[in-house]
């Protein structure tokens, strides 16, 4: 297949206004305005009222909890207390409710423009101890790339952590599984569609033992790390308390200042730190929603990238920012970072490309997150036709100012996997129907 994208309304890259031509699953030309293909095309969508932007890439996420949104028990709690409310809810969680969870967070984000789909699971009760299986096996389904974290937890409340014994693992459980998810679904190279990533929780929850191991695993599988760190003045205390230092320097005793790493939130960082960050080239997903939410702080953007710090997207997880909407979360990046520097120093193009390129670097993929000649044919299209956009006259700012919630299309790898707003092959409706009904029951609720 040689698709013409034709004229788009607008569209985010240089020299571009006739749009793109997609052979396969590759961009291979890019149409100036008023021009037309080089090359022969067998097909043309026009995309006259369409926004054409790249794949939005969500670099930390939580699936599962999608089932414990708006929780009654964590409403209105800081991170710890929110933890601790949570945790024997999601002891309860099992392969059949897992899978329903996972795929409504793979559809939201679908929906809202998401090409490739990041997750952390860290939860691994008795009950569910093939959740990355699960993942990818809906993944497949959807035609999304994925790049999961294969998570962990070790430290309980009985041995000084923060999560009861009824969502860790042993040590010995947690490498062997690493290896196993890592040498059976990890791909490599250009155009990859499934990633896995090794991701310890974060300080309080899992031992130095398990993350000087799990770095040295990684290191021996040639594959990334991933860990929540910096996120609350909670976490820093515990830091010091128990470690005898602050989360950053914890980082570099255990051996994961390094490029392979990038870190979730990082909020509580010293000019200092961010240097360190930048010269070890560790890079951060920023998850706005997130620490709004849980009033965690201000993840200071500009700094990190004045150190040399790439910064990308997440959406955090569903309890913690009660939805998986990745072009809100651009939205949500964009208000929250004016705030701090002011109107003129964060543009509509910062924050989109903080949800592509950026997310897209920090993950190590230079395929993806781009509208250039060459880059894998991941592409989010918008359309104006809402009442929130009536008015707009620069179509692309409009898509961040005014609040683009659904795509209209989307392409991943030169296929639609979403048309006129709907995903193909999937009722919507029953699933959210089957979905609400295990929530309230795992809620105890129902």
């Amino acid at each position: 297949m040689t698709l013409w994208i034709k004229n788009p309304l607008s569209i985010l890259a240089t020299d571009a206004e006739g749009g793109i031509v997609v052979e396969n699953d590759k961009i291979i030309e890019l149409v100036a305005g008023g021009g037309t293909p080089k090359v022969a095309c067998n097909e043309i969508y026009d995309a006259s009222q369409h926004v054409v932007i790249p794949g939005l890439i969500n670099t930390h996420h939580h699936f599962y909890q999608t089932l414990t949104r708006a929780c009654p028990s964590a409403i209105n709690k800081e991170l710890f207390p929110w933890l601790k409310s949570l945790y024997p809810i999601w002891a309860g969680l099992t392969p059949d409710n897992f899978r329903l969870a996972v795929r409504v967070a793979l559809a939201e984000l679908l929906l809202s423009g998401c090409t490739t789909a990041g997750d952390h699971h860290y939860v691994f009760p008795e009950n569910l101890t093939d959740a990355i299986d699960i993942e990818v096996d809906e993944l497949r389904k959807f035609g999304m790339r994925g790049h999961l974290t294969r998570g962990s937890m070790n430290l309980s409340v009985e041995d000084g952590g923060l999560p009861p014994k009824s969502v860790t693992q042993t040590a010995d459980v947690i490498l062997a599984d690493s290896e196993r998810v890592v040498h059976r679904f990890h791909e490599r190279g250009e155009g990859a569609m499934i990633e896995i990533s090794l991701a310890p929780c974060s300080p309080f929850s899992v031992t130095p033992e398990i993350m000087r191991d799990t770095a040295l695993l990684a290191e021996k599988l040639d594959v990334r790390l991933h860990t929540h760190l910096a996120e609350t003045n909670d976490e820093n205390e515990f830091c010091m308390a128990i470690h005898g230092c602050r989360p950053v320097e914890y980082l570099g005793r255990v051996g994961w200042m390094n490029e392979r790493t990038w870190l979730a939130h990082g909020i509580h960082f010293t000019q200092g730190e961010m240097k360190q960050l930048g010269k070890a080239g560790v890079g951060v997903s920023h998850c706005p929603s997130s620490n709004h939410l849980l009033a965690s702080g201000h993840c200071p953007i500009k700094e990190l990238e004045a150190a040399g710090v790439a910064v990308g997207l997440g959406v955090d997880g569903s309890a913690s920012s009660d939805c998986s909407n990745l072009i809100q979360e651009v939205r949500q990046a964009f208000f929250l970072q004016r705030i701090h520097y002011g109107a003129g120093n964060v543009t509509h193009f910062d924050a989109l490309g903080w949800a592509s390129k950026g997310s897209a670097k920090i993950l190590g993929r230079d395929d993806i997150g781009e509208i250039a000649v060459g880059k894998q044919a991941d592409i989010a299209m918008f359309k104006m036709d809402e009442l929130r956009f009536s008015g707009a006259g620069d179509p692309l700012a409009a898509l961040v100012l005014c609040g683009a919630y659904r795509a209209n299309r989307v392409m991943i790898a030169g296929q639609w996997r979403v048309v006129d707003a709907e995903i193909l092959d999937l009722d919507i409706q029953a699933l959210m129907q089957a979905h609400q009904k295990v929530a309230m029951k795992l809620q105890g609720l129902l």
